[in-house]
């Protein structure tokens, strides 16, 4: 078995690579086995075979910068030239025969995207890892002098003698130079505040229409129901629990779906990954790991899988901190309640309201990281960088339809689960024991609420918000379905005011996001985390409703 190292600069294309050689060689059934590698020390100690070194043609002096650092640490070594389409497109030409005899090394031309120059690279290989090692290239005799200005003068040369120029002196495609326009420090976070602006409207703009469609068609299916049901207990549970609480959820999934089309088209083109390069500079000041922000991206769609995703960092302090910042992300489960409020008490501004629901997560996970690091679990210096970053490119269309019937799926699954139960029991709770759906006052539904209200009457909460809180443990879709159930379909008319809904909004989007969040933490943190996330975040919670609800009722008569 031929054992190969892929190595190459970040977002040099080197996993696709690796995967395209793998599936190229097994198909030959040639005994190769390719592993990815991200620095030539990782080489150290290893019995690799060959080294395939993918130089990025559109950064050509800093990808052959890394080829005497490889040299020193693996002898058989073979060059690979990727992207070369992308090099003439910028009108560059190099001139590859006067390369590989300058430096020394087999070198070959292959894309990966346009499938071409992959069995030559193969047979490369095959070639190289057969012959005995040779010393006769001319980066070997460099070694001897093996300083880091000795290399860049080498390679400066070389480059100077096989690459033609285009007439302007561009090196760079079009791509790329949007890309330096984006990850810019002064341009990247008003760009992309302007991006999620732009999402957000046209979420409600674009989701309206659809929205009021599938709530068009309840209004007639319990239309029917009505004219065809005797009234009793049966016909209330149909029409007045299960129609209007999954009806009240359904209706958010256009929005969701558009939401989760943009956010896949961010993701797919790489443009979601420099919006973590753009915050790597705030996630050092707080001490963090600069790959913390990841997870946390992941998190906008749904906590567990991101606090899954923080597994993947080395250090455990920063591990259980970023998963302990994971849940002050708005979830899409959260999605449908922030679009009920904001579309029925925030018409003139929805996406402002939106964004700052989504920036005040953002920023308390920074203050309460801030603060953590200052105890004795998390005292320590950061130690990582966000460096790298994935090719900037158009996305593809099919991959935004997967992820969105991904996403989709589970919101159905939900529906049919989750919300379905939790509107039959709050029905049930509301209608006995008196049995008249009228009579609020009396049931058990009431008596819960009134339990717990006192707690939450200080952030302006009646007993009916209370239990709305606590049908969203399951699932924050749920409070959809009770709002539905309890306020008839027409939350406008049910004494809320703008700053109750602030605050209510505020509440749902601090304290835990669901039970799965929990059990997920506990598995992969410990039970002591689990519960202090949940005692934190319902402490937080309140006390940031209070203080808006109360400083908002002074201001606002």
């Amino acid at each position: 078995m031929t054992k190969i190292a892929v190595i190459g600069l970040p977002s040099s294309g080197k996993s696709s690579l690796s995967q395209a050689l793998q599936n190229l060689a097994d198909q030959g059934k040639k005994k190769m086995q390719f592993v990815e590698v991200h620095n030539p020390d990782e080489l150290h100690g290893h019995a690799f075979d060959v080294v395939l070194q993918l130089v990025d043609s559109t950064r050509l002096e800093e990808s052959l910068l890394l080829t005497p650092h490889i040299i020193d640490e693996q002898e058989k070594i073979v060059i690979a030239i990727g992207r070369y389409d992308l090099l003439l497109a910028t009108d560059h030409s190099l001139d590859i025969p006067k390369l590989q005899q300058l430096i020394g090394v087999p070198t070959c031309r292959l894309s990966v995207r346009k499938n071409y120059g992959l069995d030559e690279c193969l047979a490369i290989l095959s070639e190289v890892a057969a012959k005995p090692v040779s010393t006769a290239h001319p980066i070997y005799h460099l070694r001897d002098q093996g300083d880091e200005d000795t290399y860049i003068a080498y390679v400066h040369g070389v480059l100077t003698q096989t690459l033609t120029h285009a007439k302007d002196d561009a090196y760079q495609t079009r791509l790329e130079k949007i890309d330096k326009v984006l990850t810019n420090p002064w341009l990247g976070f008003p760009i992309m505040m302007a991006v999620l602006y732009f999402v957000f409207w046209c979420t409600f703009t674009l989701g309206a229409y659809p929205q009021d469609w599938i709530a068009a068609g309840i209004d007639w299916l319990c239309n029917i129901a009505h004219d065809h049901m005797v009234d009793g207990w049966l016909s209330g549970l149909l029409i007045d629990g299960v129609l209007q609480g999954v009806g009240a959820v359904l209706a958010f999934l256009p929005n969701i779906i558009i939401l989760f089309f943009f956010i896949s088209l961010m993701e797919d083109s790489g443009y979601m990954a420099r919006e973590a390069y753009i915050m790597d500079a705030v996630m050092h000041r707080i001490g963090l790991h600069g790959r913390s922000f990841i997870p946390m991206l992941m998190g906008f769609g749904c906590n567990v899988p991101a606090i899954m995703a923080a597994k993947d960092i080395q250090n455990p302090k920063d591990r259980v901190l970023t998963m302990l910042m994971v849940p002050f992300m708005s979830c899409s489960a959260r999605l449908p309640v922030y679009m009920l409020f904001v579309d029925t008490f925030f018409p003139r501004h929805k996406a402002l309201v939106m964004i700052s629901l989504y920036a005040i997560g953002v920023c308390l996970s920074v203050l309460f990281a801030l603060l953590m690091k200052h105890t004795r679990w998390f005292r320590q210096e950061a130690d990582d960088t966000v460096n790298e970053l994935p090719e900037f490119k158009l996305p593809k269309l099919r991959i935004a339809a997967a992820h969105i019937w991904e996403k989709v799926a589970d919101y159905l699954q939900k529906i049919c689960t989750v919300i379905i139960w939790a509107s039959i029991i709050i029905w049930a709770l509301e209608y006995f024991p008196s049995q008249d759906i009228n009579d609020l006052e009396n049931s058990y539904l009431a008596a819960i609420g009134k339990a717990i209200s006192p707690v939450l009457a200080p952030l302006g909460f009646d007993w009916k918000m209370s239990v709305c809180l606590l049908t969203g443990l399951p699932a924050k879709e749920a409070i959809v379905s009770t709002l539905a159930i309890l306020y008839g379909g027409d939350i406008s008319a049910a004494g809320f005011t703008p700053l109750t809904a602030f605050s209510f909004l505020l509440f749902v989007l601090l304290y835990f996001p669901c039970v799965a969040t929990i059990f997920t933490l506990r598995r992969e943190a410990g039970r002591g985390w689990a519960w202090f996330m949940v005692v934190h975040s319902l402490v937080l919670a309140w006390f940031v409703s209070f203080v808006v609800y109360q400083i908002g009722s002074l201001l606002v008569p």
